[in-house]
C-alpha cells in the first residue's frame, strides 16, 4: 500500500482518508490474488488432464497443450477481465472453475441483461453495476453479455402470435446501418397492436433493404402464418405506401384500411406556399376532428371550396385518398384519435434513436436487432400492465 500523508487533517478526515485508500487497495489486491488463483487453479486442472506438467516429459501423457483463450469472470469481488484460459489440442477440456461462480455470475449477467433491455447503453451499464461488484465492467465485457440476447431476438421474431388485435398499425422506420465498412440506411418494417382488452404492444419489426411491396409481404404472411390471422382486426392502419396498400390487398385484404393522417398532412402541406400551410392545414384538420362521418365530408368540402383554386393540388392530394382517411369514422369515438394516425410507432422508436445518437449508426445488423428489441421489450413490459383505459370500455 503506498505510504498517507496525514498532515493539516484532522481525525474524521484522516479516518476518510485511510477507509478509502484502505479498501481501493484491499479490492484491487484481492482481485490480483483471486486472478492468480484462478488461473493457477485452471493450470493445475490442465496438467490432471494431459497427464504432465507444462514442458515435463511423461510416459503417463494423454494430450498436450495448445495455448489459451482469454474469458471474463465475474466474481463476488469484482469483474476478473481476461483470464487466460488453457485450451488442448484435441479440445476435450473442460475446466471446473468457472461453475463454481456460475450462480452469482448467472445473477450479474441477468442483471446486465435487464439494465440494457431497460434502455441503458452498454458504455452506462458497467458504471452502473459497479456498486454492486465494487468495479465497472468495460463496454467489451457488457457487449459480449449483451450478446448472449440473440437467442431471446430469435425467440421473439418466431413465437406464436394470438388473434385477438383490433387494430393493426403498419410503418416503416429508417435507420442507419454499418454494412461492412459503409454506413447503409435500412428500413425496419414495424406492426404495433391494440387488443380488444386494452393491452397494446410492438408485435414484430423487421430489418430490410428498403420497403417493398415483396418485404411487407414477406413480413405480413409471417404475422399470419404465426397465428395473425386478422379475424378480429377492425381496421389497419398505414402511411400511403403503395407496398404496404399491394401486400395488405394479399394478406389482410377484408380488412378496412386507414390513411395515416399525420403523413398525408405532410404531403398536403408540401404542395403548398409557406405562407398558406398553417392556416390550410389547421382548417384540414376539422375534417377529422368532425364527431361523424357525414359532418366530415361537409368539412371536407368547405375546406375544398376555400383551397382549390389557390391550391390545387394539396386539395387533390388529399381527395382522391378521402374515403380510406375517414375509415376510422365506422369505429367507436373514443377510439378515434389513436387509430387515425401511425404515430404510436414512431414515438416508439424515438428511444432507439436516442440510444444510437452517440454512435450515429448500429455497427451491425445483428446489433440493430439487438438494441431494437431491447427497446420494444421495456416498452411492452410497461404497456402490458397499463392497458389503453378507453379501449377496456365495452363498445
Amino acid at each position: 500500500m503506498r505510504e498517507l500523508d496525514f498532515s493539516g487533517m484532522n481525525l474524521a478526515e484522516v479516518w476518510e482518508e485511510v477507509k478509502e485508500d484502505f479498501w481501493e487497495d484491499f479490492n484491487s489486491q484481492s482481485l490480483t490474488l483471486t486472478r492468480k488463483m484462478v488461473e493457477e487453479t485452471l493450470g493445475e486442472e490442465m496438467a490432471i488432464r494431459v497427464g504432465a506438467l507444462r514442458h515435463e516429459r511423461s510416459e503417463k501423457r494423454v494430450g498436450y497443450r495448445n495455448g489459451h483463450y482469454r474469458r471474463d469472470l465475474v466474481t463476488r469481488m469484482g469483474v476478473l477481465e481476461g483470464i487466460k484460459v488453457p485450451r488442448c489440442r484435441d479440445g476435450g477440456f473442460r475446466t471446473k472453475v468457472f461453475v463454481r461462480y456460475k450462480r452469482y455470475q448467472e445473477e450479474v449477467e441477468e442483471a446486465v441483461r435487464r439494465m440494457f433491455l431497460a434502455g441503458v447503453s452498454t458504455r452506462r451499464v458497467g458504471d452502473a453495476i459497479k456498486p454492486l461488484l465494487g468495479a465497472s465492467m468495460s463496454a467489451q465485457t457488457v457487449s459480449r453479455i449483451t450478446r448472449s440476447l440473440d437467442q431471446e431476438v430469435r425467440r421473439f421474431h418466431s413465437r406464436a402470435l394470438s388473434d385477438e388485435y383490433r387494430y393493426l398499425f403498419l410503418d416503416g422506420v429508417s435507420l442507419k446501418v454499418r454494412d461492412g465498412v459503409r454506413v447503409r440506411k435500412k428500413s425496419i418494417l414495424v406492426a404495433y397492436g391494440i387488443r380488444w382488452d386494452g393491452r397494446r404492444e410492438i408485435i414484430d419489426f423487421c430489418q430490410v433493404g428498403a420497403e417493398s411491396t415483396a418485404s411487407w409481404e414477406a413480413f405480413l404472411n409471417d404475422l399470419f402464418l404465426r397465428g395473425l390471422l386478422g379475424k378480429r382486426l377492425e381496421l389497419i392502419i398505414s402511411d400511403g405506401s403503395p407496398a404496404i396498400k399491394a401486400a395488405l390487398e394479399l394478406v389482410y385484404g377484408k380488412v378496412p384500411h386507414q390513411r395515416c393522417w399525420a403523413h398525408k398532412l405532410r404531403n398536403v402541406a408540401a404542395k403548398l406556399k409557406k405562407r398558406d400551410q398553417e392556416e390550410c392545414i389547421s382548417q384540414a384538420r376539422e375534417i377529422y376532428n368532425a364527431p361523424h362521418r357525414r359532418d366530415a365530408i361537409e368539412a371536407f368540402w368547405r375546406w375544398a371550396r376555400r383551397w382549390r383554386k389557390v391550391a390545387p393540388k394539396a386539395v387533390e392530394c388529399l381527395e382522391k385518398d378521402l374515403e380510406e382517411l375517414l375509415a376510422h369514422f365506422d369505429c367507436p369515438l373514443e377510439h378515434r384519435k389513436r387509430i387515425r394516425t401511425t404515430n404510436v410507432i414512431e414515438r416508439s422508436f424515438r428511444e432507439v434513436r436516442r440510444r444510437i445518437r452517440p454512435m450515429s449508426s448500429f455497427k451491425n445488423k445483428k446489433s440493430c436487432d439487438r438494441i431494437i428489441y431491447g427497446i420494444t421489450h421495456h416498452l411492452n413490459e410497461q404497456w402490458e400492465k397499463k392497458p389503453l383505459k378507453e379501449f377496456t370500455q365495452k363498445s
